[in-house]
């Protein structure tokens, strides 16, 4: 009979999709990863992965078992929280996944802000250019730019954000047809994760001429003269070589979402954490634009 030992195992290789990637979480090396995953399954008398030389797949009785681990590992969580007691202050590990845009110019502040009222607490931010699969468990709980539409996830709305078209203060843009005579810094366009963050069409522009995958490489383009583009308003505090231009011909809303795994609505930790990122998000972004509008 498989132990929790053995399926923490498995679900550090299900959740890194590969055996070196998932050894140094679990201070093995690959090796002895591979092995414990071999024992698993031939205890199980079937497949759990499908290993290729891109990593290990797995299998539908795989996705099934890491569901099941997954809700296991959250309710031993929740019990080590109700057994520990501690409601003074948060403390051990929170993974937040979220846009490089929330990432970089957001989430600083706030997770400072949170960590210097729970001394006790490790937050780590997971940037990444593509949603974060906390089916998986990349991450303990997600800020994203699109409701999700499918998953067993709870879905919070944080708040609205605004973007405008910026460009170096010396430059001179009266009206759209003036961008025919700049460049275009924004996204690469295959890679694109959010339709949410396509913003070509409210720009006419026929493409890309600076572009990235990252918002701050973006920003960093525009800040050194590489053209014009859309900015996020709670970025440009951090850009004073910017200015917003076209602002009665062109402003975006957008808006940021706080997506949980279903399976921990019962960790009050969690919860309490997710109740302070809320807040604090919602009034840094408040804080930010009013410095630009």
């Amino acid at each position: 009979m498989a132990s929790w030992d053995d399926m923490r195992v498995f679900l550090a290789v299900a959740r890194a999709e590969s055996l070196s990637r998932a050894a140094p979480t679990l201070r093995m090396d690959a090796a002895t990863v591979g092995r414990r995953i071999a024992r698993l399954e031939a205890g199980l008398g079937a497949a759990l992965f499908v290993k290729s030389p891109q990593g290990y797949a797995l299998t539908d009785l795989g996705v099934r078992m890491r569901d099941h681990a997954a809700d296991a590992e959250a309710s031993l969580s929740q019990a080590i929280e109700e057994a520990q007691g501690d409601q003074a202050g948060l403390t051990g590990q929170i993974r937040i996944g979220a846009p490089d845009g929330a990432a970089n110019y957001l989430l600083p502040q706030v997770c400072a802000a949170i960590s210097a009222e729970n001394p006790g607490l490790e937050i780590q931010v997971l940037a990444l250019p593509r949603v974060v699969n906390l089916s998986k468990r990349e991450a303990d709980m997600a800020i994203t730019v699109s409701r999700p539409q499918a998953g067993r996830l709870t879905v919070q709305k944080v708040s609205d954000y605004r973007l405008h078209l910026a460009a170096p203060k010396g430059e001179t843009i009266e009206k759209m047809d003036d961008l025919k005579q700049h460049r275009i810094v924004g996204y690469i366009p295959d890679m694109i994760f959010d339709k949410e963050l396509d913003y070509l069409g409210d720009l006419g522009a026929d493409g890309v001429q600076v572009a990235s995958n990252s918002v701050a490489v973006q920003v960093m383009a525009l800040r050194n003269g590489a053209g014009v583009g859309i900015m996020h308003d709670f970025a440009l505090p951090f850009a004073p070589e910017l200015k917003r231009v076209l602002v009665e011909e062109l402003s975006l809303t957008r808006s940021f979402y706080l997506v949980r795994h279903v399976s921990d609505r019962s960790s009050d930790r969690l919860s309490r954490f997710a109740a302070a990122l809320n807040q604090r998000l919602k009034a840094e972004i408040a804080r930010l634009e009013s410095l630009v509008a």
